[in-house]
């Protein structure tokens, strides 16, 4: 299946909207009245709904906002300076072109178990779409079919109630639940019940935690969102259709599945993988991610944070942050006996690439010595070409787990059978002793989470941004947990025990690093990185890494909603504001 999508995609039958694309071509008399009269005219359309909504890298460099990772230049979002004139987002083409279909559809005079099928599929991306949209917006216009250009009641409606759009949205993924395809698709790649089982599962906790943790918004039915979430996860968990990548090896199973080149090449891959963006060679559909987080200016040097990368446990399940003085443990004692994903996240000590050359954090792609490599090959070849085809998962299995275990935390049914299901079975995966807490992590509490005191939802939050960190999934958490202060943490990198001092960076006995200030010392054999006023470290001439010292990163409670676009609003002004965004 996923060559005949890729074959569509790579023959240009994807078309780009509504009954233009068919009128474009007099000659070919292919007409809305006599198009979608059988189910290969129906399936054809349908896949431009992947070519147009379907994620695909930005799924890989989208952190761009979170505590987690650091990059080269602060997002303009985080600046007092930012308006509704900066904004943007408010575009309805693909809502229009799923509407459209689904009215040709639901005329055609295939079966009906057929309509229902691809009617389904739709109101899948039509969930997608809205729920894209309240997360930024919040309330939204909301339309469930096409509107003609001379319908100016339609065209400059007032906002919905995100409650109304979201009861709406919850209605569509049950509906591509129900009628979706029944069986699992090997190559990851089509919309089927359990591609909208797991998104429902990521939708219905959103929902439900964001109504629970912003009050301020008096959004009603947390509790039933929990529920929704919960029900999904388990008919997806039962269903046995799924389980996590685990061969055993703690080294190198959870790397494997953002480095695959193909779910369907490889079973054990696809028993995770849910749904992925796919690449291949021969349809020369491929991208540039390597090049991308091996780059000094294409890409934005994504790099861990220091006070996330403490999170990480330790292999027998205790905490690193418990040692004294964590913070000043240099970065190849840091990283032994740590969870094992976290070697599959950055460049560790002894990290070879595929020449069989060891290839240590370089500074001119990282900022802070947390060089991240989750998404790039080993093989250096595609450091500067846009050739790499390994896929992109959009929905796992373990992200399942996760939405089950924190869903079912916040509902209050916490204990050791959920735990077991799911915490306890991924950190096994990552080599580290699955045992439940015994009190409440207080490095959590103090750096994280202040508010929090639930010795489970701290350890499924710290679970989470280990397990799904650069999956563009952080800054949703955030959002609906109301911790956006997060986002202007400090960047903080490495511990450097003395500046102009020549510092082992691997561990190996030999020097290979110099951080130094002022005039470059007279040391050979090494590397140097000069720092400055942008780039320093904590203690004066010690301490860790601190990137991006100063820049302006200002964070305020109005920011967890958008603005609507001002030019939008000279268009329509009955598109109220959303609060705390003057014009």
């Amino acid at each position: 299946m996923k060559k005949i999508l890729l074959a569509i995609i790579a023959s240009g039958l994807i078309f780009t909207s509504c009954d233009d694309f068919l009128t474009r071509n007099p000659g070919n008399k292919i007409t809305p009245d006599n198009f979608f009269k059988n189910e290969r005219e129906i399936e054809l359309y349908a896949n431009s709904f992947y070519e147009r909504q379907m994620p695909a890298t930005d799924i890989a460099e989208g952190e761009k906002m979170t505590d987690l990772i650091v990059i080269t230049t602060p997002e303009s979002y985080l600046t007092d300076g930012y308006s509704p004139a900066d904004a943007g987002g408010w575009s309805w083409s693909n809502l229009r072109n799923i509407n459209y279909f689904i009215s040709k559809v639901k005329d055609s005079p295939v079966s009906e178990n057929i309509r229902n099928k691809w009617i389904g599929i739709a109101r899948f991306w039509r969930a997608m779409f809205y729920f894209d949209k309240v997360k930024y917006f919040g309330d939204v216009p909301y339309y469930d079919s096409c509107l003609e250009p001379d319908d100016k009641e339609g065209l400059y409606k007032k906002r919905d109630p995100r409650t109304l759009v979201m009861d709406k949205v919850l209605e569509d993924l049950d509906a591509a639940i129900e009628y979706g395809t029944p069986s699992k698709d090997g190559s990851c790649t089509y919309v089927t019940k359990y591609v909208a089982l797991a998104y429902k599962s990521r939708v219905c906790l959103f929902e439900g935690t964001f109504r629970k943790y912003h009050p301020e918004y008096a959004l009603p039915d947390a509790e039933k969102w929990l529920q929704e979430s919960v029900k999904a996860a388990e008919e997806l968990i039962a269903s046995g259709e799924y389980k996590l990548h685990n061969t055993g090896n703690a080294d190198a199973d959870y790397r494997a599945l953002f480095t695959a080149v193909d779910c369907a090449g490889i079973p054990a891959i696809s028993d995770e993988v849910i749904w992925a963006q796919v690449y291949d060679l021969s349809f020369r559909r491929w991208h540039d991610l390597t090049w991308k987080y091996n780059s000094g200016t294409y890409g934005s040097r994504w790099s861990l944070n220091r006070t996330f990368v403490n999170t990480y446990l330790m292999t027998d399940g205790s905490r690193f942050t418990d040692q004294e003085n964590c913070n000043a443990i240099e970065f190849a004692q840091e990283m032994q006996n740590r969870d094992r994903r976290l070697k599959q996240t950055i460049r560790y000590p002894g990290y070879k690439r595929s020449n069989g050359k060891t290839a240590l954090p370089d500074f001119a792609f990282t900022l802070n010595g947390y060089h991240m490599y989750k998404w790039s090959l080993d093989d250096d070849y595609f450091d500067s070409k846009k050739e790499a085809t390994n896929a992109v998962p959009i929905l796992r299995y373990a992200e399942v787990l996760l939405n089950y275990a924190e869903a079912k935390a916040e509902l209050g049914e916490m204990g050791s059978t959920v735990w077991n299901k799911t915490i306890k079975a991924l950190r096994e995966r990552a080599g580290v002793k699955g045992t439940e807490p015994a009190e409440a992590d207080q490095y959590l509490i103090q750096h994280f989470y202040p508010e929090l005191t639930d010795k489970y939802l701290l350890e499924i939050r710290r679970e989470r941004a280990c397990e799904l960190v650069g999956e563009n999934l952080r800054n949703d958490d955030l959002m609906r947990w109301k911790r956006g202060e997060l986002t202007t943490m400090e960047w903080k990198g490495i511990y450097v025990p003395e500046v102009n001092k020549p510092q082992d960076l691997d561990g190996d006995g030999k020097n290979d690093i110099c951080f130094y200030s002022g005039k470059k010392p007279s040391v050979s054999g090494v590397k140097f990185v000069a720092l400055n006023d942008n780039f320093t470290v904590t203690d004066g001439n010690h301490g860790n890494l601190v990137w991006a010292k100063g820049v302006e990163r200002s964070w305020r409670d109005h920011k967890y909603l958008h603005p609507i676009p001002r030019n939008v609003r000279v268009l329509n002004p009955t598109l109220e504001q959303n609060p705390g965004w003057e014009e």
